[in-house]
């Protein structure tokens, strides 16, 4: 039996009984979509007014909600008895038109360039990859220039706790879809080229406090000209942290970590926070999530880690696979991002302030998320206030950094209202870490070679070595800051 014989025997089995719990295969689907169902359309950019594309719809329970803003909305499922229970529940929307079509036949027409949002909640994991390959480069042309696609899946396993004779799902790792949709290009007729690019990737956090489950995972693209600069992102994903190189820090600093000092500074640093059971906390530039799964299965918190890089987000979601800890991840601009007032008890971010040029506007921004008396906590590389040597400044210029000397650093801190701003200086603490690091790491060179080449090995030496030299000298500082909302 083909593909789509099999996916179409099977929710044919799975809608007998048309409800929220057979869409979602679960028991408890009715407590889990009154929180969930909320999350997932606040994630949708704007579309008042707009044309929406929704496959999958299913009975309708996204169908709705997107109706009474959506100009006009198109719902398509393969499940005749589906599309008819949405229709009678959501026809009385004058903007609505209801098909019954699969996503994968050819007959299945939708104009290139007509859609301003398409939506799709649990789809993609019922086609065969080479079925999803094709969808991609359909759903591409059918969006406008500009037109966001958001997507939404089950990853590594299965969430619902519904009885299943069998399962055809395909329940992917995350980087399947990034890569696919990011590698996915189209050209129109006058040979213009286009593409996707990545606005945002989350896990549903309704998943993570409910079930502590991150593999429910959403992604957000909009549809770009080819030749459009996507800048930072590109570069963090392509060249700093590249999959490969990801990993090759990781096996250095230890699983979860991809700076200096891994899960031991990570712990000496958390000690500062006196976290409690119950609290919030943001992690920003959280990387592959060492420190956040730390966190959450040692204190009992929820914590939520944000990253550019989608490689890193990828992975920390990996490795929080099966840990049954609270703690959630998205792939999103920090400088981007907004937040309820006063939703975090703490904000934790370490080494990652360095990429942003506009601290005070971000700094303030932390002030506002943090509730009244939660804390603060940077690490982070400064300098001197003298002028940097001529090494230093070219290490700043090609890593594209923002620096600023550390008596700046604090003041702008407390220039965003934070009171009590505790400044250290970890300068030696750091360089006796890269000295435990070389004679360590001297001691694997063997077993790195096993999965490295003598160059990768020569490489993380070298910048060991240089920052050494950079912190002799008296140019590189690593400051410890840590503050408290009044």
């Amino acid at each position: 039996m083909d593909e789509r014989k099999v996916q179409k025997t099977y929710w044919i089995e799975h809608t007998v009984d048309l409800s929220v719990e057979a869409m979602m295969l679960d028991s408890k689907a009715s407590d889990l979509d009154k929180e969930e169902r909320p999350e997932v359309l606040s994630l949708l950019p704007a579309y008042e007014g707009k044309s929406v594309l929704e496959l999958g719809a299913g009975i309708g329970r996204f169908t709705g909600e997107l109706a009474q803003k959506a100009g006009q909305l198109l719902a398509v499922d393969f499940i005749e008895s589906a599309i008819k229970k949405n229709e009678s529940i959501n026809g009385h929307h004058k903007n609505v038109k209801f098909l019954c079509a699969d996503v994968t036949s050819p007959n299945l027409h939708i104009s290139e360039g007509s859609v301003d949002l398409l939506f799709s909640n649990w789809l993609l994991m019922y086609l065969s990859d080479k079925e999803v390959e094709n969808l991609a480069e359909r759903m591409v042309k059918w969006l406008k220039v500009g037109g966001y696609l958001f997507f939404r899946e089950s990853c590594f396993h299965q969430s619902g706790d519904s009885k299943r004779k069998y399962n055809p799902t395909h329940y992917r790792e995350p980087r399947f879809y990034t890569k696919l949709f990011k590698e996915c290009h189209t050209i129109d007729d006058s040979g213009n080229s286009f593409e996707l690019s990545l606005v945002g990737c989350k896990c549903i956090g309704a998943y993570v406090r409910n079930k502590k489950n991150q593999n429910q995972i959403c992604w957000i693209w909009q549809k770009v000209r080819s030749q459009d600069d996507r800048g930072f992102q590109r570069f963090l994903d392509s060249v700093e942290y590249n999959h490969k190189s990801i990993l090759r820090y990781e096996r250095v600093y230890g699983q979860g970590f991809v700076s200096t000092g891994g899960i031991e500074t990570t712990k000496e640093f958390v000690a500062k926070l006196d976290l409690k059971p119950g609290q919030k906390v943001l992690d920003v530039g959280c990387g592959i999530g060492g420190g956040d799964i730390y966190m959450a299965e040692n204190f009992d918190v929820e914590v939520v880690g944000i990253d550019l890089s989608i490689n890193m987000i990828s992975l920390a979601i990996e490795r929080a696979i099966g840990l049954k800890c609270t703690v959630e991840f998205e792939c999103v601009d920090c400088t981007k991002k907004t937040y309820p007032e006063r939703t975090f008890d703490v904000i934790y971010t370490r080494d990652a302030m360095l990429h942003i040029q506009d601290k005070p506007t971000l700094f303030k921004s932390f002030y506002k998320w943090l509730k009244p008396g939660g804390k603060l906590l940077i690490t982070d590389y400064c300098m001197s206030a003298k002028s940097p040597s001529v090494d230093y400044a070219e290490y700043i210029k090609k890593g594209g950094y923002y620096f600023h000397d550390f008596k700046a650093y604090r003041q702008i801190i407390k220039n965003a209202g934070f009171d009590n701003v505790i400044a250290e200086d970890q300068t030696n603490m750091v360089c006796l870490k890269f000295k435990f690091f070389v004679l360590l790491f001297g001691a694997w060179e063997i077993q790195f070679l096993n999965h490295y080449f003598q160059k990768e090995y020569n490489e993380i030496v070298e910048k060991w070595e240089a920052k050494k030299t950079r912190a002799a000298a008296g140019d590189q500082i690593w400051g410890l800051f840590i503050a408290t909302k009044k």
